[in-house]
């Protein structure tokens, strides 16, 4: 589930989680490749103090795009995509090469169309996608909650019509992984490309699972009262990482509880968690409140980055971070005014992709960039 739509929104950007899309225009439809516009804006592409981030390349030009991971081998980009210019009323699942540096990225479109996306992730085959879609639900576009009946609190929609397909990459279904009534989202596979580890609300509360993607055997990863989600392996397959909410006291457990019964959490506070790949000896990383999330091991499987607006009482920008597994040495390393986040590093660990407001031209446009990562 992408954070963008619900946390911009309320800000200046209108951040990623409300998924919309309704219908696909003709041209989006016959045309699936599309190359991005080369003319970049006068904004800021990269800060000075972004030390970290060399050759900085932006991959979108317009629209929310959001979640762009890589594929196993280091070649191929998945990514959502929103842009009612192109008939995409909310997100659909859209993967293409990583150019070279210079060279304009390059798209197509391999979900249906129909309905709502999120959360896309290539197999270890090269040869296979997987995302979860309400399409099975409706066709259109499901219904985005009204936040003034809440207090105008970002809440997320737990559709329950959300289930996880496989596709080949000129995207066509080849599988349906989960049938249950309930959210089933936010999947990502392990590094040996036989587990799939992803979200659902079907025993009651939103945990984690574990899937056997031979067998369709399955394990519950987390069992703790809040929202856990986000999750990704480690570069080794020894450990697990994902963003949660822990609600503590009476009030807040009747909060979530409340808003859980009607397919909806709000995702204002959340800390960074890592456990064994087994879901034994869990670990709170980080304990700044407000939103901590989007981790993603960094390539020696020890240290941490994640996206975070704990700096901030008024609850923006998000930038990106580095720590370790124990809290320590938070490093910041991103620095624009709105919103950095979705942070991934490439299998080789050369590069690392994110998702941000920056160069947008003062529009609320989320793009997805790429950058070559030093130490």
């Amino acid at each position: 589930m992408n954070y963008i739509k619900f946390l911009t929104a309320g800000f200046f950007i209108g951040l990623v989680f409300l998924f919309c899309l309704a219908f696909t225009s003709k041209k989006a439809t016959t045309n699936p490749l599309i190359t991005a516009n080369l003319k970049h804006t006068t904004d800021t592409l990269q800060y000075p103090s972004e030390a970290h981030l060399k050759n900085v390349q932006q991959l979108t030009f317009g629209g929310d795009n959001a979640e762009a991971y890589f594929s196993f081998d280091n070649k191929w980009i998945i990514f959502q995509r929103t842009q009612p210019k192109d008939g995409l009323m909310c997100d659909q699942i859209f993967i293409g090469k990583v150019p070279k540096q210079g060279e304009a990225f390059t798209y197509k479109m391999v979900s249906t169309g129909k309905g709502r996306t999120t959360c896309g992730a290539f197999l270890k085959d090269g040869k296979h996608i997987i995302y979860a879609s309400t399409h099975l639900g409706a066709d259109t576009c499901p219904p985005v909650p009204d936040r003034k009946q809440y207090g105008n609190k970002y809440i997320w929609p737990l559709y329950d019509s959300y289930d996880i397909f496989m596709a080949d990459l000129d995207g066509k279904i080849v599988k349906q992984l989960t049938h249950s009534k309930g959210y089933d989202a936010e999947a990502t596979i392990s590094p040996d490309g036989k587990k799939m580890l992803y979200t659902s609300d079907k025993d009651g509360d939103i945990d984690l699972y574990m899937m056997d993607l031979q067998t369709g055997e399955e394990k519950r990863i987390t069992n703790t009262p809040g929202y856990d989600g986000g999750s990704w392996f480690s570069p080794d397959g020894k450990k697990i990482i994902w963003r949660a909410s822990r609600p503590k006291t009476d009030a807040e457990v009747k909060e979530y509880k409340d808003l859980l019964a009607e397919n909806l959490v709000a995702p204002t506070n959340m800390e960074v968690f890592v456990a064994n790949v087994d879901g034994s000896n869990v670990k709170q990383v980080t304990k700044f409140g407000q939103a901590n999330w989007a981790p993603y091991y960094m390539p020696d499987s020890k240290r941490i980055i994640f996206a975070s607006n704990h700096e901030y009482k008024r609850g923006f920008p998000f930038n990106l971070y580095t720590i370790n597994e124990d809290g320590t040495d938070l490093k910041k390393i991103s620095h624009d005014n709105g919103f950095d986040a979705f942070p991934m590093f490439s299998p080789d660990g050369k590069k690392l992709i994110f998702c941000s407001n920056r160069n947008n031209g003062g529009t609320r446009d989320t793009n997805v960039f790429i950058a070559d990562w030093a130490e």
